[in-house]
């Protein structure tokens, strides 16, 4: 699978699902990169059969309109789209 770990400073476990294409897909890496957070990402037009497939249900589980960016926290919150406040206050980010 095309998953990509970003190193950080952070102990939480975040997943960023996105698009390889998408400016706002890239604003919230640009984000992220800039706070320090470590994270995996997962760019999933770049996916193929089996692993687009079981990808795409992970993401439905958080947005069933598979709409991008969908950054997941610790597997309990998520912010879809990209928003700067609302990335910064799931990640207790002051």
């Amino acid at each position: 699978m095309n998953d990509q770990h970003v190193p950080g400073k952070n102990s939480l476990k975040i997943v960023l699902y996105a698009l390889s294409t998408c400016v706002w897909c890239k604003k919230t890496k640009r984000l992220l990169n800039e706070l320090g957070i470590k994270y995996d990402y997962i760019d999933y037009d770049l996916l193929e059969g089996e692993d687009k497939r079981r990808v795409e249900k992970e993401i439905e589980k958080w947005n069933p309109k598979l709409s991008f960016p969908v950054l997941v926290i610790e597997d309990s919150k998520c912010v879809l789209g990209y928003d700067e406040s609302k990335i910064k206050q799931a990640l207790n980010y002051d």
